[in-house]
């Protein structure tokens, strides 16, 4: 479950929050005047989004493969994939 919490308490508990993001896969969503900020979560969280990031990207192209797309057409959806991507990261975290 992924707690809420404010820029405040995590100043007053970093420490604590951080043992417990390592050690029992804890999760927090940092909120400054209720709206989410940033998150706290494990690397192991990171790169298992990373992976599937990369994963989708390497999907959608392979459908596009047997397009007609030039070199440059698929670079460039490639590009704007990556953007859409990161993009999605930032919402969701």
């Amino acid at each position: 479950m992924t707690k809420r919490v404010s820029t405040l308490e995590v100043r007053q508990r970093l420490g604590d929050m951080l043992n417990r993001v390592a050690l029992r896969s804890d999760e927090y969503i940092i909120e400054r005047r209720g709206k989410p900020l940033a998150a706290l979560v494990p690397v192991e969280r990171i790169e298992q989004m990373r992976r599937l990031a990369r994963k989708e990207l390497l999907e959608f192209l392979d459908r596009r493969r047997g397009s007609d797309l030039t070199e440059e057409e698929s670079d460039a959806l490639a590009d704007e994939a990556k953007h859409e991507s990161r993009g999605k990261r930032g919402e969701t975290a």
